[in-house]
């Protein structure tokens, strides 16, 4: 699966991404988990647009399941449309964005900032008119990305959020699994998922499911087969597909499902097989059900395994946008940076 995309490229350098930024925020997140605990807040609200959206669904579970503190996302256009004033006192107002520029997430944190609400801000542009207005900024310390299919920088946000959920914990064993990271990163690489080529080069329409801490790359996945291979695919919860969406499935009808190693993972085997049972093609990322096309992954702890399979889907998706006639770096009708309003 080898080509010579700047996608392709800036993918492969997530290893180092993640490394480089564990090791260069360190001080930063301690000092900031430490005024997390000190504010104890009610809630935590997200803010963000297309591939850091994606993101901030990975960090709802994550918060969710560690902290035990409500996670909800904000609808940008409320501030930035609706000038609707939030309530938002004793809360954080996480904002993840590459840019650090798009007017309405700008004005989203500006009103919750006003509000009463902590702002963090995850950006990969440290001068950004973001990070100046947040109370702190992390630095996603990605490098340039000029291929409009984000990748380095949607592996870089995960990695920040689980650093920043370590660090509020005080969780060793996350802080453990962040460090082992940029090696299995390296791994996963590496991992071929060329077969799953086949299936997809002349595919119409496509389910990605996950569930959990892995609902954050079905939704990215679907976006990546949308603005990279002109595949109408669209990410769905594991449980939530069981319901009208089932409805398309049809013989040959293709499935890409995520499941990292944790209790979610027999839901979706049981999904796989009810899929292959309507003579779906459904490719198999973590997990086992027989007749299913198994995509090879790298074994970690279960919040760093999303992270992984998507970095080996990066790599995939990159060659299916030239075998299916595309160029991943330049998708038509659309720009690198979208400041929406």
């Amino acid at each position: 699966m080898n080509n010579d995309t700047r996608m392709y490229r800036e993918a492969a350098q997530a290893p180092e991404v993640v490394r480089r930024q564990t090791e260069s925020n360190a001080a930063s997140l301690r000092a900031l988990g430490e005024k997390l605990r000190e504010r104890a807040p009610r809630a935590v609200v997200t803010c963000a647009r297309g591939s850091s959206d994606h993101a901030a669904t990975f960090a709802r579970y994550l918060i969710e399941t560690h902290l035990g503190i409500l996670t909800s996302s904000a609808s940008p256009s409320l501030s930035s449309v609706y000038e609707t004033d939030t309530n938002l006192a004793d809360a954080v107002f996480l904002v993840i964005s590459q840019s650090g520029k798009s007017p309405d997430l700008l004005a989203a944190a500006e009103r919750a900032k006003a509000s009463g609400a902590y702002v963090v801000a995850l950006c990969n542009t440290p001068d950004a008119p973001l990070t100046k207005l947040a109370h702190h900024s992390i630095d996603l310390r990605a490098g340039a990305e000029t291929s409009v299919a984000a990748t380095k920088s949607y592996i870089a946000s995960l990695s920040a959020i689980i650093h920043v959920v370590a660090e509020w914990t005080r969780n060793q064993e996350l802080i453990a699994a962040l460090a082992a990271a940029p090696a299995q990163l390296q791994q996963a690489w590496a991992a071929d998922w060329s077969a799953a080529i086949p299936h997809l080069r002349s595919a119409i329409n496509l389910f990605v499911v996950g569930r959990g801490y892995g609902l954050g790359i079905a939704q990215e996945a679907a976006l990546k087969f949308k603005e990279t291979s002109g595949l109408h695919a669209e990410g769905f919860s594991s449980a939530e597909v069981q319901h009208g969406p089932m409805a398309l499935v049809r013989a040959g009808f293709p499935v890409l499902a995520f499941s990292q190693s944790d209790e979610t993972r027999k839901g979706i085997e049981t999904l796989a097989k009810d899929f292959l049972g309507r003579s779906a093609t459904v490719l198999l990322a973590g997990g086992n059900a027989p007749g299913a096309v198994q995509l090879p992954v790298v074994a970690a702890h279960p919040v760093i395994e999303p992270m992984l399979m998507i970095l080996s889907f990066y790599r995939m998706v990159a060659s299916l946008a030239i075998a299916r006639g595309f160029d991943p770096d330049v998708p038509p009708h659309l720009r690198k940076v979208t400041e929406t309003v």
